[in-house]
């Protein structure tokens, strides 16, 4: 029977009649089959303002049951206009088509429910819900806007289907959800906006669709989410924007493909992130990867996830660890390689290299740690040269860096010196010992080489020598077949004169202040082509061994400092 509060809304039609009858119940009214109705089904009307006001109640209204409203396929006409009302039960409208936007703009509630719905939109600015708001399978064709709202529980939209294609589908800026933010499945058309929104569990939009191209398809700026903002297998048309927020879990794009070709397409720039970065198991950027400013727990991916070059940003970004996957230097640099400052106006960024070694040194990798250094090193000086303002400064600044990089790997790499040393010496070894055989190598002592024995050797037996130190002629000394220097050596005046070794040769010529001795007493013999050949090796021994002597002592003390960009 209609009280005189219902009496004003003449009479009913079977649904609502079965709405009123049930609204004490607490039960689920069903109306027809229970499923969503089509649109204009008279047999399924309800009017909006009836249930606004079964839901406020008053003297002449009939008791709500403490369970709420429960309303399951009904077609409800007309804007269902709560704002700034107070309800203090469930609202639950399921499978039911809305032909206007339900208003709830300062509402307090408990539970909200439209899953499974067909609404035109939800305006619900500054809600305050101390239970959940659901909207599991909706279909909503126009905006929702949340901002400032208020949950106790979880934002729902699991498998829903949200269009407002060119702009936001769901705007929830400044909105405080004590639970989670659940999304997982929806297809969105439209943007999804939730920057300064504060969020006690996770931001789970795991396997969702959103495509807003024009413009950012996610916003998530300045958030603060205690747990995971999870995106996986999630396929993203447009800019992910998390920007200067605090995750308390991970972030993680497995699996995931967002599309923002020629732009940036994920942007994680000063955004602290406790737990770790996923990018992995088929995951694809179109766009660039930005994660400037960044702080990271730790670090997740593959190779083959990575952005191609110069679609990676990494300035400033720091990380403790890199986790599950690779972490040698080649695999590393490639990574790095990938960042492109001047695409985005800017100069060499050296940060990411040495955060990268000192990561890979806490891990252990001193060896992969070293050889980002070098080509951190190496592509500094790159970029000075190129500020450098004439060609002539370019070119000497180039020979320059060349020398530095091969001797002592920009002072990075000291002992490399030291193998050139070596290296020096054995050919030098090489070298004096071909002279030897020779016959390229002769005294380097002036009386020596006025002396008989010197100068008779080069003359064979049966030949005679004017002597003029002596005043007088004297026979050859020289056997058949005997060089001048092996017959200098089988002489016994000479046996007093030290022996001619090619090894501390190259040594003493190599190592400054050694002094064996070897130069003081032999020397090329430029008479010939060989010895000319070999007196020129021997100013090259010397210059180099001063050169790479100094270079490595330098290293070893850390004098050398790699110039930076």
């Amino acid at each position: 029977m209609a009280t005189p509060l219902l009496a004003r809304f003449g009479p009913l039609s079977r649904a609502e009649v079965t709405l009123v009858d049930g609204i004490g119940g607490g039960i689920n009214d069903l109306v027809g089959s229970g499923g969503l109705p089509d649109d204009g089904d008279e047999d399924r009307r309800v009017r909006a303002d009836l249930i606004r006001t079964l839901l406020l109640g008053g003297p002449d209204a009939p008791v709500m049951h403490e369970k709420g409203l429960r309303l399951s396929g009904a077609w409800i006409t007309g804007p269902l206009d709560l704002e700034g009302c107070r309800v203090p039960r469930d609202i639950g409208l399921l499978d039911c088509r809305f032909d206007a936007t339900p208003v709830l703009r300062s509402a307090v509630i408990d539970t909200l429910s439209f899953d499974g719905s067909h609404l035109p939109g939800l305006a619900a600015n500054r809600l305050e819900a101390r239970g959940d708001i659901l909207l599991r399978a909706a279909t909503v064709t126009g905006p929702i806007t949340l901002r400032g709202a208020r949950i106790g529980g979880d934002l729902v939209m699991d498998g829903a289907t949200l269009s407002h294609e060119g702009d936001r589908a769901l705007s929830a800026d400044r909105i405080s959800i004590r639970g989670s933010a659940l999304m997982r499945g929806a297809a969105v058309r439209g943007g999804l906006a939730f920057s300064g929104a504060k969020i006690g569990g996770d931001l789970d939009l795991v396997g969702s669709s959103i495509e807003r191209a024009d413009a950012p398809a996610i916003e998530a700026d300045s958030v603060d989410v205690t747990g995971d903002v999870a995106l996986r297998q999630a396929q993203i048309r447009g800019l992910v924007s998390v920007v200067t927020s605090r995750i308390g879990g991970d972030v993680d794009l497995t699996g995931t493909r967002v599309s923002n070709p020629g732009e940036v397409a994920v942007r994680l720039n000063r955004t602290m992130v406790d737990g770790a970065f996923f990018l992995r198991d088929g995951a694809f950027i179109d766009g660039a990867l930005s994660m400037n400013g960044a702080h990271l727990g730790a670090i997740t991916d593959e190779a083959a996830c990575w952005p191609k070059p110069g679609d990676l940003l990494l300035n400033r970004c720091l990380y403790r660890a890199i986790l599950g996957a690779p972490v040698d230097a080649d695999s590393r640099l490639d990574w790095l390689s990938r960042q492109d400052p001047a695409r985005w106006s800017e100069d060499f960024w050296p940060q990411p290299y040495e955060h990268l070694a000192r990561v890979l040194t806490e891990m252990g990798h001193e060896d992969d740690a070293q050889a980002v250094l070098v080509e951190k090193d190496r592509l500094a000086r790159r970029a000075a040269r190129l500020r450098a303002p004439t060609r002539l400064r370019r070119s000497v600044m180039a020979l320059r860096d060349a020398f530095m990089g091969l001797t002592i790997g920009y002072g990075r790499r000291p002992l490399r010196a030291l193998t050139w040393l070596a290296v020096l010496c054995l050919v030098g070894w090489a070298l004096y010992a071909v002279l030897e055989r020779e016959s390229a190598i002769r005294p380097n002592v002036t009386v020596v080489l006025r002396s008989p024995e010197w100068v008779l050797c080069a003359v064979p037996e049966g030949e005679t020598r004017f002597l003029a130190s002596l005043g007088t002629s004297r026979d050859g000394l020289a056997q058949p077949g005997q060089t001048q220097l092996a017959c200098f050596r089988s002489q016994p005046e000479t046996a007093a004169f030290p022996r001619y070794n090619p090894l501390m040769m190259s040594v003493d010529a190599l190592l400054p202040g050694l002094e064996t001795g070897q130069r003081d007493y032999w020397s090329p013999d430029t008479r010939t082509a060989l010895g000319s050949a070999g007196k020129w090796f021997l100013y090259f021994q010397i210059l180099a061994g001063w050169a790479l002597s100094l270079l490595a002592v330098a290293g070893f003390s850390g004098i050398v400092k790699s110039r930076q960009a």
